[in-house]
C-alpha cells in the first residue's frame, strides 16, 4: 500500500495493466455478481430525480422491479446497492445489438437528457473504496469477468491508475491524482517495471 494524502492505495492499482474491453466482455460487470452496484445515499437521490428520463431505456423487467421494490436496496452487509433484475442484470442495464450490455444512466447522459449520475462505484470499477476512520482504502477488485481488460491493458501498456484517471480525479481531485502519478512512476522505476 502507498499513502497518498488521506488514502491508502493498493499496489495493484499501480502494477496492474488494465483497459476495459467492452467488445470482449460485453459489459459482464453489469450483469454478473450477487449484488448490485454500491451507491451513496446522495447518488440514489440524484438518480431518483432523473429516473423518468431514464425509464425509456430500461428493460421491462427493470421497470417492474423499480415499481414493486424500488431501484435500490440495502444488501445483507448493510450496503446500499442497485437492484438486480432477472437474477443477474443491474436494474439500469440496457443492451445494444449483439448482446453488449450498456448503462441506461450513461446512455441517457450521453444524449444530453440528464446530468452525469452514474454511480461512482461503476465509474471507478475495478477500484473499490472502503472508508475507515481517518482514511480511505483504494483497492482493486479482481474478478474473472475482467480478464480481457488485463490483457488489453498489457497490450496497450496502460496501467489501471492511468486508465482510471478521469474517475480518480473526479473522486479525489487533480492534486491527489498528480501525487499518485509521481509516486507510481517512482515506485515502478525502483521495481524495474
Amino acid at each position: 500500500m502507498l499513502q497518498i494524502k488521506d488514502t491508502l492505495v493498493s499496489l495493484d492499482l499501480i502494477e496492474d495493466f488494465f483497459v476495459c474491453d467492452l467488445d470482449a466482455c460485453l459489459g459482464a460487470c453489469c450483469i454478473d455478481g450477487d449484488a448490485g452496484a454500491p451507491l451513496l445515499e446522495s447518488e440514489r437521490e440524484e438518480i431518483e430525480k432523473v429516473l423518468p428520463d431514464v425509464e425509456p431505456y430500461l428493460l421491462p423487467s427493470s421497470l417492474n422491479t423499480i415499481k414493486e421494490d424500488g431501484a435500490s436496496y440495502y444488501d445483507e452487509d448493510g450496503d446500499l446497492v442497485t437492484q438486480i433484475v432477472d437474477g443477474k442484470n443491474c436494474v439500469y442495464t440496457c443492451y445494444a445489438p449483439g448482446g453488449k450490455c450498456l448503462c441506461a444512466l450513461e446512455k441517457t447522459y450521453s444524449e444530453g437528457k440528464i446530468p452525469d449520475v452514474k454511480p461512482s462505484s461503476c465509474r471507478l470499477y475495478p477500484v473499490r473504496l472502503k472508508k475507515y476512520d481517518g482514511f480511505t482504502a483504494v483497492n482493486m477488485h479482481h474478478w474473472k469477468v475482467c480478464r480481457s481488460a488485463y490483457v488489453n491493458g498489457r497490450r496497450l501498456g496502460v496501467r489501471a491508475y492511468q486508465f482510471l484517471e478521469g474517475p480518480l480525479v473526479r473522486e479525489f481531485g487533480q492534486e491527489w491524482y498528480d501525487e499518485l502519478c509521481l509516486t507510481a512512476k517512482e515506485y515502478l522505476r525502483q521495481k524495474g517495471k
